[in-house]
């Protein structure tokens, strides 16, 4: 089997380019949202902002997948 590195670096560039976009959107959803996303879901242990996290989460996956495929 032959590697071709330069797919392979460039899959790992879109990967990361994925990844740190992802945590943005996430980050800027926690930020844009009333209250701490994280203190509700782990302290307060409210399943509901738990799945509407998830939810968002995965809706973000969704996009940057497929703004990273073309």
């Amino acid at each position: 089997m032959i590697i071709n590195f330069n797919v392979l670096l460039a899959s790992l560039v879109y990967a990361v380019v994925g990844i740190v976009v992802f945590t943005a959107g996430f980050f800027v959803f926690d930020l844009l949202t009333p209250g701490k996303l994280w203190e509700e879901i782990q302290v307060k242990q409210n399943m509901a902002v738990a799945v509407f996290g998830g939810a968002v989460a995965l809706g973000f996956a969704i996009i940057v997948a497929a703004a990273v495929h073309g």
